[in-house]
């Protein structure tokens, strides 16, 4: 790309880039919810973590945390320092080239075989304080994998990333051969495509990947759960139970898919350890993100997101002393991989704190529907008791923590949530 049109093009590139993610920023102050309740009489409940976990196992949850933390950080780091030594170096060009030499080297099997290349060579980089992370979690009691189905699970998930990536990235570098000054306008709508289809895929290929579903059995629980979905004008085309016990003693519940294929999953931990009012009271929260369509709202955020990132890399990629430091000679050199896909680890890594400042705000929302919908603060609370003491999840992080790793509020501030809202019905 030269000459008065290149530079148009990555003009244009960078002006798309800031119009998307403008439209991005307006989605992101529109749409969720930043006031959820009035201020109760007397004042808002104060967020105790003492108010979620007794006193022996908030010591063990801050315990676990502290454990855990220095791993995540440091898996974090290592990634991205990995990411950027075969991004910004020559190195990553030639691991993509070396991988692809026994089989002659052509454009495609550097594209595919030098993708897998990068994402395996991250994920081994990664993979001791992976089993580190998994040792702390046996000590706790919160894993029940055994080595081998957690190799498998690493292996599996590994394989999955490197086939995606390739593929999107196969498509990616087509595109930029195909109109070398406006590829990264075509390549951003098939982004925003790509996000919009995974929605659709993930519960039905995806997720069977890692586990078994079976149907909840007829009784007075599935007939409670299918009532909540028509009564919340959400109906599910069926309630199952996930296998989760293979791997980990956590509570969890969700609710995935689209129209036929949208249905409520439990973890068989859930229905093990949680009375049915709490079961219930989990499963309205879920529900509470369908009615408020809080997975398309994603996906448009996704989207939107996904189509700023790629129209700014048009503009990054065209950027001569960037690919020289590379090793490549063009965006349409297959050994631009490694700059690509650290480009989005960036990326990734600075849009962190704000997909979590609105997942929070959104997840915030739908403990609101749940209590709405079931109508009961104590099974609200219990719920969020047993969960925080089974998950050890502590109850009051590092506020530092909270701000950038938080997609949830806190425990404490969630019980402090249910208990405004029963203050504010009663005093209705």
């Amino acid at each position: 790309m030269s000459g008065a049109g290149g530079v148009g093009s990555r003009r244009a590139a960078l002006l798309v880039a800031a119009v998307l993610g403008a439209a991005l920023v307006v989605v992101l102050v529109v749409v969720p919810p930043w006031t959820l309740l009035p201020e109760p009489p007397g004042g808002p409940a104060p967020a105790e973590p003492s108010s979620v976990l007794p006193p022996d196992v908030l010591e063990q949850a801050e315990s676990f945390a502290a454990a855990l933390r220095p791993a995540s950080l440091i898996s974090l780091v290592l990634g991205l320092a990995v990411s950027a030594v075969l991004g910004l170096t020559r190195l990553g060009a030639r691991l993509v080239r070396a991988v692809a030499a026994p089989l002659g080297g052509g454009r495609a099997a550097q594209v595919l075989l030098g993708t897998a290349a990068v994402v395996v060579v991250g994920r081994l980089a990664t993979l001791p304080v992976s089993a580190y992370a998994e040792v702390v979690r046996h000590r706790y009691g919160l894993s029940t994998r055994g080595w081998g189905l957690w190799l498998r699970d690493v292996a599996v998930s590994t394989a999955i990333s490197a086939v995606v990536t390739a593929l999107a990235l196969g498509g990616f570098l087509w595109l930029v051969r195909r109109a070398p000054r406006t590829w990264w306008a075509w390549a951003a709508a098939v982004a925003a495509g790509l996000v919009v289809a995974g929605s659709f895929v993930h519960p039905v290929v995806i997720e069977p990947a890692f586990n078994r579903f079976e149907p909840l059995p007829a009784g007075e629980l599935r007939t409670r759960l299918l009532d909540l979905a028509e009564e919340n004008g959400t109906p599910v085309q069926d309630v199952l139970v996930s296998d989760a016990s293979r791997r980990t003693t956590a509570l969890n519940a969700y609710v995935s898919g689209f129209g036929s294929t949208r249905r409520v999953v439990l973890y068989d931990t859930t229905l093990e350890r949680l009375p049915d009012d709490a079961v219930a009271s989990i499963v309205a929260h879920e529900l509470g993100h369908v009615v408020h369509r809080d997975v398309l709202t994603g996906t448009l955020v996704g989207a939107l997101g996904a189509a700023s990132a790629v129209a700014l890399s048009g503009w990054l990629l065209s950027w001569t002393p960037l690919l020289r430091r590379a090793g490549v000679q063009s965006p349409a050199d297959p050994a631009v991989v490694p700059l690509v896909l650290l480009l989005l680890s960036v990326g990734g890594l600075l849009s962190t704190p704000v997909q979590n400042l609105v997942s929070r705000q959104v997840e915030a929302r739908a403990d609101l529907r749940a209590l709405e919908l079931t109508g009961d603060a104590g099974a609200f609370t219990a719920m969020q008791r047993e969960l925080a003491a089974t998950n050890l999840s502590d109850p009051d992080p590092p506020a530092a923590w909270q701000w950038f790793f938080g997609s949830h509020p806190t425990g404490a501030q969630r019980i402090a949530f249910a208990e405004d809202w029963q203050r504010l019905e009663d005093a209705g």
